[in-house]
């Protein structure tokens, strides 16, 4: 089977080396997703196993349409029943930019009607009754080019399971997980995040330290459907829960001003399996020091688009650039929307990488020299 995972803009190179090395091949990056080949146990572990897609799709078909006969036909060239039963339900959602065809809900029930129309010809029947497991299907149209996958995730990968509750600007875990990537951290890393807000940026820290799989701890669309054998999900989830390594020395300290925000990441980590593993304070960081020998600041400051005006957020990253000393062993990681924040942090970055939060561009700033 051909698979297509989707990830946040500016993402794909490490997404696409975070399913290499889970041990999933033929693996490119393309713009916006990441593509791979391989068979049932492939389709498990990449929903187990990726920390920074959005979900993993089986790639069905691929074309060009203008009208509805076209994208009709497309689709009905499917071997629908290679994955979809006669009791199966079979959903169907997508978008369309810049395409001939606009109409959303047009388009839906042309798909549908197709996939109806070809299963008609496989299970000889003319009703189907949906009630069994979901096999969402999704489509995107851009540029007049169809992509058709099914689905085999269910809620995004992002949703891992631990994230009972948030405050009101969190992060999503697959950025923080990215953060995590860029930092290098390792299981004898310490980690700070002095603007801590609910624990995403540590708790995805620690899990990739201790090697915890992203989706351990959740189910998946797949495991409701006949065609996928449940031995093999069971298999590979050992195999996940195999590759632990929960006695590393890794530790987190988290700040915030917010006893709100604190609560709410002392009881995610709990959820999330690292609670032993992470300390939470309340602390301005006016008030942040600096007893570490060794340590990787990862964080997402406040700013202006999100819970601050533009020069309150500026403020805080002139005090950064104060507290955040150049000394040995030391590394910052910063994620900021704003252009400026090199000039107001007072030194220029040793590396930069784009992506987008959303639909918001940003910047990774990474000091370590």
């Amino acid at each position: 089977m051909q698979f297509v995972a989707p990830c946040l803009l500016g993402l794909e190179g490490l997404a696409a080396n975070d399913l290499k090395f889970k041990g999933i091949e033929d693996v490119r990056a393309e713009n916006g997703r990441v593509l791979f080949s391989g068979d049932e146990a492939t389709l498990v572990r990449a929903n187990l196993c990726s920390s920074l897609c959005a979900r993993i799709g089986i790639l069905l078909a691929e074309f060009e349409a203008r009208d509805f006969d076209t994208l009709f036909e497309g689709v009905k060239a499917i071997d629908w029943s290679r994955f979809i039963g006669e009791r199966d339900a079979f959903p169907v959602k997508g978008n369309s930019l810049s395409s001939v065809l606009t109409s959303i809900p047009a388009c839906q029930k042309i798909i549908k009607k197709a996939v109806v129309e070809k299963l008609k010809e496989s299970c000889h029947t003319t009703w189907f009754e949906e009630d069994g497991g979901v096999h969402q299907i999704l489509f995107r149209i851009f540029k007049n080019r169809v992509t058709i996958l099914l689905d085999t995730t269910g809620p995004a990968l992002n949703k891992r399971g631990y994230r009972a509750l948030s405050n009101d600007a969190p992060m999503k875990e697959t950025l923080a997980a990215a953060m995590a990537e860029l930092a290098r951290v390792r299981g004898n890393h310490t980690v700070v995040d002095p603007f801590c807000g609910s624990g995403t940026i540590l708790i995805e820290s620690a899990r990739k330290a201790m090697k915890i799989m992203p989706g351990i701890d959740r189910d998946f669309a797949f495991e409701s459907w006949e065609q996928i054998d449940p031995a093999i999900t069971e298999r590979e989830r050992q195999r996940a829960r195999d590759e632990e390594q929960r006695d590393v020395d890794f530790i987190a300290y988290g700040y915030d001003i917010d006893d709100g925000a604190l609560e709410i990441a002392r009881r995610n980590a709990d959820l999330a399996g690292v609670g032993d593993r992470i300390v939470f304070e309340r602390r301005d960081i006016r008030d942040y020091d600096d007893p570490f020998e060794r340590v990787s600041v990862i964080t997402n400051p406040p700013y202006g688009e999100r819970m601050l005006d533009v020069e309150e957020a500026r403020k805080l990253y002139r005090v950064m650039g104060e507290k955040f000393r150049q000394k040995p062993f030391h590394s910052y990681t910063v994620i900021s929307p704003d252009d400026h924040f090199e000039s107001c942090f007072g030194r220029a970055a040793d590396k930069r990488r784009k992506l987008y939060n959303g639909m918001l561009r940003c910047q990774v700033y990474m000091y370590y020299k």
